[in-house]
């Protein structure tokens, strides 16, 4: 739903431009703040919202809560003091399948990955599959504390869905799944390779980033931005023990 009710509203008037068929449902693939800031105008429009059960303790916690304090300052006045957190109305455990307009939706958990809540959903007789932040297509994704080995293993299972357009959390939709999660994959593959070597043989994470070679990524867009802090946490997870 976007990072602000301002986009939210966007968003609305986009679908307007398509069709004036009331909004039922919205899929929250996870509660990451640029992906439900935008809730509020479609629950305001009576929309329900779905998510997986594994995002509600995010909501009452602390880090939420300092999040929207960050965004309020950053964001400023599109996520302003009136901004609210919006919950699912229904939380999800498992597979849940449903139809509207003649189409089957078949909403599905692929976490543990890029977070413990990640959903997906297919369409299933236009062969459409939105899988949320799992990839990031013709950029560098933004890892932060996932859970990288889970996401991988999410990424293989997905692939083999084989969808004929796939719809990422950033970037363009993707003709070529195979070849979208591919680059996901590697790069995920890549720091865990590099920061899991140097975690195991206690190299100081500083001299560890300094001699890896990044040049296979650093063209793609968000890489300075998201890179190093990436590497860092994947060397921080390693460390502990995520082997």
């Amino acid at each position: 739903t976007l990072g602000t009710p301002v986009l939210g509203k966007e968003l609305i008037e986009a679908i307007r431009r398509i069709t004036p068929a009331p909004i039922r449902h919205v899929v929250v693939s996870h509660y990451h703040a640029d992906h439900f800031y935008g809730l509020p105008p479609l629950k305001d429009l009576g929309a329900e919202i779905w998510a997986h059960s594994a995002a509600r303790s995010y909501l009452d916690s602390a880090a939420a809560k300092l999040r929207l304090e960050e965004r309020q300052r950053s964001l400023a006045p599109w996520v302003d003091a009136a901004m609210r957190l919006v919950p699912a109305d229904r939380w999800l455990e498992g597979e849940v399948s449903f139809r509207l307009g003649g189409l089957t939706f078949r909403v599905f958990p692929v976490g543990p990955a890029h977070t413990p809540e990640d959903l997906a959903m297919a369409v299933e007789e236009e062969n459409v599959l939105f899988v949320g932040d799992l990839m990031f297509a013709g950029r560098v994704p933004f890892v932060g504390d996932a859970d990288s080995k889970s996401w991988i293993t999410a990424i293989d299972r997905i692939v083999t869905f084989n969808p004929k357009i796939m719809v990422g959390g950033h970037g363009d939709v993707s003709r070529d799944a195979a070849a979208d999660l591919r680059m996901t994959r590697d790069y995920l593959v890549y720091l865990r390779e590099k920061m899991g070597a140097a975690a195991a043989d206690l190299e100081d994470f500083e001299v560890a980033y300094a001699k890896t070679d990044w040049s296979r990524f650093a063209h793609l867009p968000a890489f300075e931005a998201a890179n190093r802090r990436n590497a860092y946490n994947t060397y921080i997870r390693m460390q502990g023990g995520d082997k």
